[in-house]
């Protein structure tokens, strides 16, 4: 039996498991048939073009993974962003870790998706968002199908959350392989300000494959900011598809930064339902081996005087591969609108490959709009330069590409989050850049 055939199959399993009365119910048996009748993308498809999941697809997985060994903070420490006092929600192959986590009830809701897909008190929120901006795409909806656990936030009216919220979700291992498919529903309203950082987690080199998808809405001038730190083991692969909803004068943000994984995907769309906004969608990454990275992303601007930025660096060692395909997509009454996309790479290897694709489809007459891409090695003569000035030839090589993804770095807004960051890019180039940020 295939792993499609598995989920399937489990699907009847799953729902005896959750409140089959639940408010999703309809919506969860329409999106198993959705993924019944589409199957896992192919390459055929042309958003998947460049990446293949057959070797990630290729395992026996649990689709329901046992909850046996506890996990202790000294364990797990290192991948917490402990520099700072933050709100923490933290799952385990799935499960909630209460001991692990730190929630709040100061004026905002910081809790499960369990929870407010099954208590009354969160119904309107549910009906209102839940599932409103996801497409039926075969991957959203096998998410879709089997919802049941993630992180739900809710920021009220004019509230600024004093501290960073970290997601994170845990693998132990304890199966073969297994798979995961969390689902985070993102609700800051009106005046409201939020920054939070996701990272998903394989802790032994057993298989893993997440499904993760996260709905964002960003309501009347409210303010998000949004950090995806992916840097798993080398067995671990993660699809990653985020949906982002934006009201008038609202400002959202998304910084990617991925340095490890066997594949990754990510899903980022961004939908403009107001005036005066701005979105900004930003990544690093630098892969070696025969890493897989494919960023495909979407800003759709529907109304008038509105922003976008999209800015993606990429370095790629060794085998490694990557994929950008990015879209900006102007409606005709979206006069006025500034968007910008660039897509910059460096190849240090022969071997090493990227496919990429900046694209423009616009149906108003007064825009502002400009894409590209660069593909290319280091400065020879910068090199050289710097090698006559004593500095050695690997660190000169690190120093130059550190520069390079430097100006999407500069944007992170949590201090303590750019320098864990600067010692991750540090580590991947294999030197110590040597400074603070």
């Amino acid at each position: 039996m295939d792993l499609k055939d598995k989920l399937v199959t489990s699907f009847l399993a799953f729902e005896n498991q959750v409140d089959v009365d639940s408010n999703i119910h309809d919506i969860r048996t329409e999106a198993i048939k959705t993924f019944e009748s589409k199957g896992f993308p192919t390459k055929k498809d042309e958003n998947w073009k460049y990446t293949s999941l057959k070797s990630v697809l290729k395992h026996d997985y649990s689709v329901f993974p046992k909850h046996e060994n506890a996990i202790e903070y000294s364990d797990v420490k290192k991948y917490f962003l402990h520099d700072i006092d933050t709100y923490k929600v933290v799952f385990i192959d799935g499960k909630y870790s209460s001991h692990l986590s730190q929630t709040t009830h100061d004026g905002i809701d910081v809790c499960l998706m369990s929870s407010a897909l099954n208590k009354p008190k969160y119904k309107i929120i549910v009906d209102n968002y839940f599932n409103k901006i996801a497409p039926k795409d075969s991957v959203t909806a096998l998410n879709t199908a089997f919802s049941k656990e993630g992180a739900y936030i809710h920021i009220p009216k004019n509230k600024v959350v004093e501290k960073p919220i970290q997601i994170i979700h845990f693998s132990t291992g304890n199966e073969a392989a297994t798979m995961l498919q969390p689902r985070n529903l993102i609700v800051v309203d009106e005046n409201a300000h939020v920054q939070i950082i996701e990272r998903h987690q394989s802790l032994t080199n057993n298989p893993v494959l997440t499904n993760s998808v996260t709905e964002i809405f960003a309501n009347k001038r409210a303010i998000i900011d949004y950090y995806k730190v992916q840097n798993d083991n080398q067995e671990a692969s993660l699809i990653d598809s985020t949906y982002v909803n934006q009201k008038r004068e609202s400002l959202a943000s998304v910084h990617t930064f991925t340095f490890g994984g066997k594949l990754t995907r990510n899903n980022l769309n961004f939908y403009q339902n107001g005036e005066h906004l701005d979105s900004t969608m930003k990544g690093i990454t630098i892969i070696g081996d025969k890493q897989h990275v494919d960023h495909n992303t979407l800003v759709h601007h529907i109304e008038p005087n509105c922003e976008s930025h999209q800015d993606y660096k990429g370095i790629y060692n060794d085998s490694s591969t990557g994929v950008f395909n990015g879209k900006v997509l102007v409606e005709k009454d979206a006069q006025k609108t500034n968007a910008f996309q660039a897509n910059n790479n460096i190849l240090t290897s022969d071997k090493a490959t990227i496919n990429t694709k900046p694209q423009l489809e616009i149906f108003a007459d007064d825009v502002k709009c400009s894409h590209g891409c660069t593909i290319g090695q280091l400065d020879d003569s910068a090199l050289f330069y710097m090698k006559q000035r004593g500095i050695p030839e690997k660190e000169a090589k690190a120093l130059l590409m550190y520069a390079f993804s430097n100006n999407v770095l500069s944007s992170v807004k949590i201090p303590e989050l750019k320098q864990r960051i600067t010692k991750l890019i540090a580590t991947k180039l294999g030197v110590d850049i040597g400074f603070d940020l």
